[in-house]
């Protein structure tokens, strides 16, 4: 009888990809994590750091430094690798530039392994680096998923429940478009245990005092950057969404999360990457979910879509 280990490489051990690899060390998602990056001394460092945190954990795991001829038999290869943000930086799309130059580099690599699995973006701006990504390897587009709004989903989720004392995971509202300042929340179907949130808000006149909408977007598009000018970078919250997204796939768990995928069709949108809820399995991005936007979020998804594909001419140079 054979099984078959489940394998993740991650590209880019700064921050954001230690930490990832430590999240999914921590719940045990997989029996092998190579680590890959451009300083191999960090890789092994990190590597051998999280080697002597197993013997903790409920799960041996395989973690090591590695290249990328290792990428050919992953199950999952994340990228995190990008240029370093602009300390006084306020959008994130002002990274494209060096982030564009970081990806087609680390693409290359990571396809002429043989790689066949499923691409997990994390590198910023996320909804333009997934979509080069996809251009760039050739893969179905079912296999190359970004992180998108995952993350401002939960961070919105928070916020929600922090105004009515309420478990986070109680609230039911996706944020969607871009992963940056034109996001949007799909206000005509969030709901709190079943209740339209709109109708929730209404019914709570005095607990919602003077906040707003408006107000809890905001602060959800804020709450990154608040937590970037603090300590400069984010860095538990993305590893934690990204930690979802695999798991999602590599239990098949058949789980609806807002990540970016390529639209054809889905939103009367076509070739442009954005988040919408997707059901995430072993296949990657099996399935959008095309809820129903009121006529405001569709002209904000639209919005979204054109900001987004106005840097796409800048991939071709």
């Amino acid at each position: 009888m054979s099984f078959k280990s489940s394998k993740i490489a991650i590209v880019g051990v700064g921050n954001v990809g230690a930490t990832t690899a430590y999240t999914i060390i921590n719940q045990g998602l997989c029996e092998e994590i190579v680590l890959i990056d451009i300083n191999k001394e960090k890789a092994v460092g990190e590597a051998l750091d999280m080697q002597h945190s197993i013997f903790f954990m409920n799960r041996n795991i395989n973690v090591h430094a590695g290249d990328y001829d290792e990428c050919k038999d992953a199950d999952i290869v994340i990228i995190t690798a990008s240029v370093p943000m602009d300390p006084n930086a306020t959008n994130r799309l002002d990274m494209l530039s060096g982030s564009k130059r970081v990806m087609k580099s680390i693409i290359s690599s990571i396809m002429g392994s043989g790689f066949n699995g499923i691409l997990l973006v994390i590198s910023n701006p996320v909804d333009v680096m997934t979509y080069y990504a996809w251009k760039l390897s050739g893969l179905p587009k079912n296999q190359v998923i970004g992180s998108g709004t995952t993350l401002d989903t939960a961070r919105l989720a928070v916020e929600i429940s922090n105004l009515f004392d309420l478990d986070s995971k109680s609230i039911s509202a996706y944020v969607m478009g871009e992963h940056g300042d034109s996001e949007f929340v799909s206000w005509n179907t969030a709901t709190i245990g079943g209740k339209r949130l709109i109708d929730v808000m209404n019914d709570n006149t005095e607990r919602v005092n003077e906040e707003s909408f408006d107000n809890l977007r905001e602060q959800t598009i804020k709450a990154g950057w608040e937590i970037f000018h603090r300590k400069g970078s984010t860095t538990y919250g993305i590893a934690a969404s990204a930690a979802a997204i695999v798991k999602s796939i590599l239990f098949n768990e058949n789980k609806i999360l807002p990540v970016s995928v390529y639209l054809e069709g889905e939103y009367g949108l076509d070739g442009v990457y954005l988040s919408a809820p997707t059901i995430i399995n072993n296949t990657g991005a099996k399935e959008i979910v095309e809820i129903n936007l009121a006529e405001d979020e569709k002209k904000a998804m639209d919005a979204s879509s054109d900001i987004v594909k106005s840097f796409y001419e800048a991939l071709n140079d």
